[in-house]
C-alpha cells in the first residue's frame, strides 16, 4: 500500500512547453523551437553541474533552478540568432513562474487527499520558484510538502535528490510511488528503489537501459488507477 505519492514538477504537474505561446508572439515563428531548446538546455545545465560535481555536500558549480531557466534562454536565443530584450526576457521569466498546471492536476492531488494518502512535489525547481507556481496554479491546499533540491545543491537524477523524500517524510522506498513525464526521471527514481509512474502524454519510446517503470499512462488522471493495483 503506497503511502506517499509524489510529483515531479515542471512537465508533470506543470506544461513547460505552454511557454511556446507568448515566445511566438514575442519572436514570430520561433516560438516552438525556442520552447524545446529552453527547455532541453537547462536540463543540460542541471545535468553538468550536478555530474562535474557530484559532491554529497553539494556542487561547487550549483547555480539555482531559476538562474540555470534563465541562462539556458539566453543561450537559446543566441543559438537562433534572436535578440532579446531585457523587456522580453522579464516577460519570458514571469510567465514561466506561473506556468500552465495541466487540466488534471488539481483533481488528481484532490483525490489523493481524500484517499488519505500524503503528497509532495520533489522538483529541481528552487523553493521560491515552486512556492509561486504551486500557489498560482491552486495545487497548494493538495500538497503535504514541496520538496526541492535546493537543500542539498545537486540535481535530478543524483540519487540524494530522491533520499530527500524520505528524509521528508515516515516512509520507506517501497511505500512511494513516483510520478514523473519525463523518462530520465521516472529511470532515476526506479534505480533508487520507487515504484514509478510514468506520465508519457507524447506516447514516446521509452528510455533504452533500465527498467520500465511499473505504470505507464497517457495522463495524471491515470495515477489513481495505479493506486489501486499498488493497495
Amino acid at each position: 500500500m503506497y503511502k506517499l505519492v509524489a510529483f515531479d514538477a515542471y512537465g508533470t504537474l506543470f506544461d513547460v512547453y505552454s511557454m511556446g505561446e507568448l515566445a511566438e508572439r514575442l519572436f514570430p515563428g520561433h516560438g516552438q523551437a525556442i520552447a524545446l531548446m529552453w527547455r532541453d538546455r537547462q536540463i543540460d545545465y542541471t545535468r553538468l553541474v550536478t555530474m562535474s560535481d557530484p559532491n554529497p555536500a553539494g556542487s561547487k558549480h550549483y547555480l539555482s533552478f531559476w538562474e540555470l531557466t534563465i541562462r539556458s534562454l539566453r543561450y537559446v536565443c543566441k543559438r537562433l540568432g534572436l535578440p532579446l530584450s531585457p523587456e522580453n526576457e522579464q516577460l519570458l521569466m514571469d510567465q514561466y513562474a506561473k506556468l500552465t498546471g495541466f487540466a488534471d492536476s488539481v483533481e488528481v492531488l484532490k483525490t489523493l487527499k481524500e484517499k488519505k494518502l500524503s503528497t509532495a512535489i520533489l522538483s529541481n525547481g528552487s523553493r521560491e520558484m515552486l512556492s509561486v507556481v504551486v500557489q498560482s496554479s491552486g495545487l497548494e491546499p493538495y500538497l503535504d510538502k514541496v520538496v526541492s533540491v535546493e537543500d542539498i545543491h545537486l540535481f535530478k537524477t543524483a540519487p540524494q535528490a530522491y533520499q530527500l523524500l524520505i528524509d521528508a517524510f515516515p516512509v520507506q522506498k517501497h511505500e512511494v510511488l513516483f510520478v514523473s513525464s519525463n523518462a530520465w526521471d521516472a529511470l532515476a527514481a526506479k534505480w533508487f528503489g520507487f515504484d514509478v509512474f510514468w506520465v508519457n502524454r507524447l506516447g514516446h519510446p521509452f528510455e533504452e537501459i533500465g527498467e520500465r517503470p511499473n505504470f505507464e499512462g497517457t495522463a495524471l488522471m491515470q495515477v489513481l488507477d495505479a493506486i489501486q493495483q499498488g493497495a
